[in-house]
């Protein structure tokens, strides 16, 4: 990318000796590592209705929302008390993949580092497409497709490219929408139990109305009651998802910053279980349906509740199709660093490991945003389709932390480490069944992906791994090594006799290698003789070799010349001269060079061949010669 433009998408580069100044406070740190589980409350309840809406008649579907919220709380409040706990025993930050890779094994690690890279792009996918389906439901598109995968596209690269000038800035700015939701929300709420009090909330739905659509009574209890329930419980428990965000991204607190994230977990957890219950309680008393015209069941209820599609109504719309687009900032900010705690334990390409001149892990970001547009464009954006999908990745890695926990404390026997150890242990039991109910109740409608696709990413990960391990072991020096003298013969590549080809011969000759050649490839004898006249005419004190191909071929003869080189000497370097044009406009490197581009992708696949390329500097402004 050009300098200018990146400058002007990106902002100015950032010194490392700023790294501190990058770190954020509590109320950015809530809008960046909290926004994917606040979000959650946007969709969760609607996907543990379309569950039960699907399986149990109306309106004892509705009955039994409250009672899975209330458990799904329960879960969170182990949960967060649990990450409370890895906060400040790895204030480094990394989450479920540092605490199994000190305390379990390196096989346990890298299962929830895949698992949490899975979840995080589920994260992205999700949360823009629930974002674009919210925006949808207030203008109605949600029925046109393209229109809804194109504007999802669009948001992800919003979001990549608001990551890539940096956390702190991003933050900042995003910081707006997810508390402009939380306002909304508690609004929502406050309206709506005012009216539930009062007696003024009226059910949208009757079952006269809904007897033909729901004509199949199903006696919850006695036919599919249990595996409806584990699956409805499954689906509600997305709304845990992105609670471990905060664990892995400690280091990007201002400090003391395991105590500051520890306090942004604890008023992420509140709004999250506030809201996410608050919603299923009105949904209890509402009674919405899934909506086939694809109307959100927060737009039915907020349309009740505020009386219609006034701006109380779109103000709730908007906030929340703003923070459902925000949630993907927390997969942006832990994403890269997680991938490059991965890369640099040499398990994925070490290019993740490397910060950008904005000092964000910025190859991460453009890696995070290709996936998760692949899965936009491969499930349509629709959020039913990637929800069973997403919880498998996140319950793996609670699950793995917790359990990790447990060997620390039995390991370190810290202050407090059996009421340490009493918390996690319910927290590995409570989420390790969670895991279990997830995959079983929804292995067929699409649970099986990242059951499958998360033992192959760990395959991915010991092969990147063994492949650096290899090469290390073949690029490291034998004690003692010394530097051999070996000979030098340098080939120098010419079309004809150009200020371009006198430069890279002098180059050549400059090197003072044992020997310098000049060989030029020719398919007609006439071509044979101009070469040759030039050398005369311009008295070029080295030799020239001519390579006859009569089908105008380039490479093959240069590489059959450069075998032939190579095999008068055991262990001889042979370096080839590649002339350039340097131009001044890039549209003219089009013109040129295209040659020299295949000579150097070929040779450099050769052992003991060094590729030179020498460039000639054209300036336009030079006064052209008449000829």
């Amino acid at each position: 990318m050009t300098s200018p433009f990146k400058r002007i998408l990106v902002g100015k580069p950032i010194a490392s000796s700023e790294e501190d100044h990058q770190r954020i406070g509590k109320p950015t740190a809530l809008a960046v590592f909290a926004s994917d589980a606040i979000s959650s409350t946007a969709y969760a309840t609607e996907e543990m209705l379309l569950v039960l809406l699907m399986a149990v008649a109306f309106p004892m579907s509705h009955s039994y929302l409250v009672p899975i919220a209330i458990a799904a709380v329960v879960l969170l409040v182990i949960v967060g008390i649990s990450y409370s706990q890895t906060i400040h025993a790895y204030p480094d930050g990394g989450g479920a993949y540092v605490v199994s890779r000190e305390n379990i094994s390196a096989t346990a690690s890298l299962v929830a580092g895949a698992s949490l890279l899975v979840d995080y792009t589920l994260t992205v996918a999700v949360s823009i497409s629930a974002g674009t389906l919210a925006i949808g439901s207030a203008f109605g598109f949600n029925d046109k497709v393209p229109i809804r995968i194109g504007l999802a596209l669009v948001f992800v690269a919003i979001m990549c490219l608001g990551n890539l000038r940096g956390l702190k800035e991003s933050g900042k700015v995003f910081a707006v929408p997810t508390y402009f939701y939380v306002v909304m929300l508690f609004i929502f709420l406050g309206m709506g139990f005012w009216k539930l009090f009062n007696g003024d909330l009226n059910q949208l739905h009757t079952s006269a109305e809904l007897a033909e659509k729901y004509k199949e009574e199903h006696d919850l209890l006695k036919t599919a009651g249990l595996f409806v329930l584990l699956r409805a419980f499954s689906s509600g428990a997305v709304v845990l998802s992105g609670v471990e965000a905060i664990s892995n991204g400690v280091p990007a607190f201002k400090k003391p910053a395991a105590r500051n994230a520890s306090q942004t977990l604890a008023m992420m957890a509140g709004i999250l279980g506030v809201g996410f219950l608050g919603i299923s309680v009105l949904a209890h008393h509402l009674r919405p349906v899934v909506d086939e015209g694809g109307e959100t069941v927060l737009s039915q209820m907020a349309k009740a509740i505020f009386g219609g599609t006034n701006l109380m109504y779109y103000g709730l719309q908007f906030s929340t199709f703003a923070v459902l687009i925000m949630a993907a900032n927390t997969a942006y900010a832990d994403f890269p660093r997680l991938s490059s705690l991965i890369a640099r334990d040499g398990y994925l390409p070490r290019q993740l490991g490397n910060r950008g001149d904005r000092l964000v892990f910025s190859n991460g970001v453009l890696a995070l945003s290709a996936m998760a547009a692949a899965l936009i464009i491969v499930f349509r954006a629709e959020v039913s389709g990637l929800i069973p999908l997403y919880a498998v990745g996140v319950f793996t890695g609670f699950t793995l932390s917790q359990f990790g926990m447990i060997k620390h404390h039995l390991r370190l026997r810290e202050a407090n480490w059996r009421r340490g150890m009493a918390i996690n242990s319910l927290g590995c039991v409570a989420t390790g069944v969670v895991l279990m109910v997830v995959v079983y109740s929804k292995f067929t409608i699409g649970a099986w992906i990242p059951v499958v696709v998360i033992p192959l990413i760990v395959v991915v990960f010991r092969r990147i791994h063994r492949h650096y391990t290899k090469m290390d072991l073949r690029l490291r020096a034998a004690p003692g090594e010394k530097v051999r003298r070996r000979t030098n013969t340098v080939v120098v590549l010419v079309a004809k006799v150009t200020k371009g080809s006198l430069t890279a011969i002098a180059y050549a000759r400059s090197l003072n290698p044992d020997r310098v050649v000049a060989v030029s490839v020719v398919s007609n004898p006439e071509e044979q003789e101009r070469i040759t006249q030039q050398w005369e005419d311009h008295q070029i004190p080295i030799e020239l070799h001519t390579l006859y191909s009569p089908y105008r071929e380039l490479s093959r003869p240069i590489l059959r010349y450069v075998d032939e080189l190579d095999n008068q000497h055991d262990d001889d370097f042979v370096t080839v001269v590649v002339p350039e044009f340097a131009l001044e406009h890039w549209w003219q490197q089009i013109l040129h060079n295209q040659s020299a581009l295949v000579l150097r992708t070929r040779l450099r696949n050769r052992p003991n061949t060094v590729v030179t390329s020498v460039p000639f500097h054209v300036d336009e402004r030079d006064e052209v010669p008449r000829p």
